[in-house]
């Protein structure tokens, strides 16, 4: 169900206080300001570089030119051309299941791992690494599986509901009802003039998308089993669907639901070769994004 006013039942809490701060280092726009009761350390003196830390998450920021990873003590950021480690932020604490970059800004999105101490799963935080400080705060019920940003809004995946707030005042929008989603699958479009949701809807192998400036709503019945993956172009126009099954990949028109493409495992690892970029490696969930939008470029 989406709902456009919060309802008496909602399971979350949000930690905030009125104002905007000033712009921050990178990108021209605004972020809202938050009073939080917790705040992040920087790296702590007695953690070594060549310290091991385990690998939880991995993600692309918005532009596909930036990786943040999660690990067990801390997070770290990468430039993709020229590959290089930007920064790393490690804590006594534990580490993050979850890092979601704001393009190339300082804000981040950032969930705990079941074995941090300081910040459990079921809390969001939004991130200032400029200001080092928490400048937004949700806490859940249940364990938080994903978290999508835009510079207008946050998403948040629990496994059996989505929540969007307004980024400037943190203030829930929307409530969307989806079936069991333990991997967290959402993606947004980031067009500044469209919002575009994808999500998981409440049947095996439907997708839901919601065009929220247009007010419409489709279902789209994309396979027979379980979605596996799926991802927006930045104008949200265009989806890409891959099942469980991983034989084919389905591409979609998002306002009329209709079927445009249907791509196998085959001709996606030849768009791999053209493009070089990836030639190696086999297919993987984590660069599905990029896969789409090589795809698109070469069939056009």
């Amino acid at each position: 169900m989406l709902a456009d006013t919060p309802s008496s039942h909602i399971n979350s809490s949000v930690s905030t206080s009125q104002g905007i701060f000033p712009n921050s280092m990178i990108g021209n726009y605004e972020y809202p300001n938050s009073g939080a009761s917790s705040s992040l350390s920087r790296p702590d003196a007695d953690i070594n570089d060549s310290d091991e830390s385990d690998l939880f998450s991995i993600s692309w920021n918005q532009d596909y030119g930036c990786l943040a990873a999660g690990t067990s003590h801390g997070f770290r950021i990468y430039n993709c051309e020229p590959f290089k480690e930007t920064f790393r932020r490690d804590l006594k604490s534990g580490g993050f299941k979850i890092v979601e970059m704001l393009f190339r800004s300082n804000i981040l999105a950032l969930v705990g791992a079941v074995a941090n101490s300081n910040y459990p799963p079921n809390k969001v935080l939004i991130w200032d690494d400029h200001q080092s400080r928490c400048i937004g705060e949700f806490t859940f019920r249940s364990e938080v599986r994903g978290v999508k940003l835009r510079r207008d809004r946050i998403v948040v995946v629990l496994e059996h509901k989505i929540y969007v707030y307004n980024f400037m005042d943190l203030k829930l929008l929307h409530q969307i009802d989806t079936m069991s989603n333990p991997r967290g699958l959402c993606c947004l479009s980031h067009h500044s003039n469209t919002f575009v949701l994808a999500c998981p809807g409440c049947h095996k192998g439907q997708v839901r998308v919601e065009h929220f400036g247009l007010n419409v709503t489709k279902l789209i019945n994309a396979h027979d089993s379980q979605i596996a993956c799926f991802t927006l172009t930045v104008d949200g126009l265009l989806l890409a669907t891959a099942s469980e099954k991983g034989t084919l990949i389905r591409i979609f028109n998002t306002m009329d639901g209709s079927r445009l493409q249907e791509v196998g495992y085959y001709t996606m690892y030849l768009v791999i070769v053209i493009n070089h970029y990836y030639a190696e490696m086999p297919f993987h969930i984590f660069l599905f994004p990029y896969f789409l939008f090589s795809y698109l470029y070469i069939s056009t």
